[in-house]
């Protein structure tokens, strides 16, 4: 698959089939956030995986995140706070990105995870003080016919290039 053809097939999925993912395929897709670029380089990143159905459960509580039980994998996305004070946050929010577009190319689901208890998610995977819970990611291979959520959210419509990109200026259209 294309790269841009993996852009517009992206979406979020909710509702996963319970197939476990390949091996290679969950290593291909870390591997699309391992070589994610960073600012200078420093890679504050460290992904844990986690396929424990109890610990699924335990990172499921956030209001938008119930559907974790049912995903085969959950990549927690950590950044380091030392190493890169300023930066960590977009550098493992790039890489995120990049996994998701690796896993959308390989036809694997998955959905941005932003409502969580940053302190219950620390306590499930042992992150330490050093690292901040950036995001997670749900990984499995969608259940098409149940997963009424993101048919709901797919039918929005999409902002034009026009009303979000300016030229030269903010607000400026282009050739004005």
């Amino acid at each position: 698959m294309e790269v841009f053809d993996a852009i517009e097939r992206r979406k979020s999925v909710r509702a996963f089939d319970h197939k476990p993912i390949p091996e290679d395929v969950l290593m291909k897709i870390l591997e699309a956030g391992r070589i994610a670029p960073s600012a200078s380089n420093i890679q504050p990143w460290h992904f844990v995986v986690v396929r424990d159905q109890k610990k699924r459960e335990a990172l499921s509580s956030g209001k938008y995140a119930g559907f974790l039980k049912e995903s085969p994998v959950v990549i927690v996305g950590c950044g380091d706070k030392k190493k890169s004070p300023k930066w960590n946050i977009i550098d493992v929010t790039i890489a995120l990105e990049n996994m998701v577009l690796a896993a959308t190319g390989e036809g694997v689901g998955t959905c941005w995870i932003g409502s969580f208890d940053e302190e219950e998610v620390r306590r499930v995977v042992n992150v330490p003080p050093s690292c901040q819970v950036v995001a997670m990611l749900a990984v499995g291979y969608p259940r098409e016919s149940l997963d009424l959520t993101s048919k709901i959210v797919g039918t929005r419509r999409r902002k034009s290039i026009e009303e979000i990109v300016s030229f030269e200026e903010f607000g400026k259209a282009k050739g004005a």
